[in-house]
């Protein structure tokens, strides 16, 4: 392959895992304000599938395009910038996100991301773990200021072993809060040790468990599981419910309010999450790494579920 080529991830026609295609495209080049990097590392999400899949599209979120690439986080080096570029020098090991769902995806050699879209890698945490931070890290960053919690609060978790949920755990608790998370009995001691105060069986009736323990209800929720009006019942009145995607967001019921939380390339805030990583006080999980030619296994073995930390391609 000649230096102005790479692989890359892309899905010409929508369907299952062996749809995706690994192929040569051109090497892009970055334009001002822009940072190209090679990918050491790149996480599969659960928007990867939904790319592939084209259920995207299908909700008229994805521009037509003779085809679209995979892949959001990336962990890798800087080997080119673009005009005006003043925070990232060349060599320098980065993290970021992809948040325009038409740009090049980082399930690719290369990508090419906005300054600020980028934070520098935490130190003495692998390119693998680094990986896994971009996206859900800053999901559940922003969720989390979402609710407007403090010290003292409580704070409903649902999905708390998840992606973004576990790192919710870790934020929230960090910051004081008294932690409501709802998970596997399996994962009941992870969940303690990253500070959760109580943890629910997740196939429990939620309300009813959450009241006997606050019988005001929580001062907030964040919903990562996708529960709707029945994580939203065991809030308390006025208080603040984040759903993480729109079409389960439930009605502002008995005074409270309603946000949704949609991921953005904050790399002020991902610079801030790095440093969290880098000083051991976030715990960040792979479950497995995979090669880009075996990204197919990967989405197959997301999509099947039951996967315990984040599943990582790398070139």
């Amino acid at each position: 392959m000649t230096n102005n080529m790479m692989r890359a991830a892309l899905v010409r026609t929508p369907g299952a895992a062996d749809s995706i295609e690994i192929t040569a495209v051109e090497r892009p080049r970055p334009r001002a304000g822009e940072v190209l990097v090679k990918v050491v590392a790149a996480a599969v999400n659960r928007i990867d599938l939904s790319t592939r899949n084209g259920n995207l599209a299908a909700a008229g979120l994805l521009a037509p395009a003779p085809h679209h690439g995979l892949g959001w986080d990336v962990a890798g080096e800087v080997v080119e910038l673009g005009a005006g570029v003043e925070r990232f020098a060349v060599g320098e090991g980065v993290i970021g996100l992809r948040d325009v769902l038409g740009d090049g995806g980082t399930h690719a050699d290369f990508v090419v991301l906005r300054e600020g879209s980028l934070a520098p890698t935490p130190r003495d945490v692998s390119a693998e773990h680094a990986a896994t931070l971009p996206l859900a890290g800053l999901t559940a960053w922003h969720a989390f200021l979402s609710t407007r919690v403090r010290a003292g609060d409580s704070l409903l978790l649902t999905g708390a072993a998840g992606g973004v949920g576990s790192l919710l755990v870790q934020l929230a608790a960090m910051h004081g809060v008294e932690v409501v998370a709802t998970a596997d009995p399996g994962d009941e001691a992870r969940l303690r040790d990253w500070g959760a105060r109580h943890v629910l069986d997740r196939s429990t009736p939620l309300a009813p468990a959450v009241r006997e323990i606050l019988p005001r209800g929580v001062d907030a929720v964040v919903d990562c599981a996708v529960l709707g009006v029945a994580a939203h019942e065991t809030l308390r009145a006025g208080g603040r419910f984040v759903a993480l995607v729109a079409p389960f967001a439930p009605p502002p019921l008995r005074g409270t309010s309603v946000s949704v939380q949609e991921v953005w390339a904050d790399g002020g805030s991902l610079h801030l999450l790095s440093a969290l990583a880098e000083a051991g006080r976030l715990e960040l999980r792979v479950a497995d790494v995979h090669s880009l030619n075996d990204l197919a296994l990967a989405h197959a073995r997301l999509e099947q579920g039951g996967v315990r930390g984040r599943l990582v391609v790398t070139p």
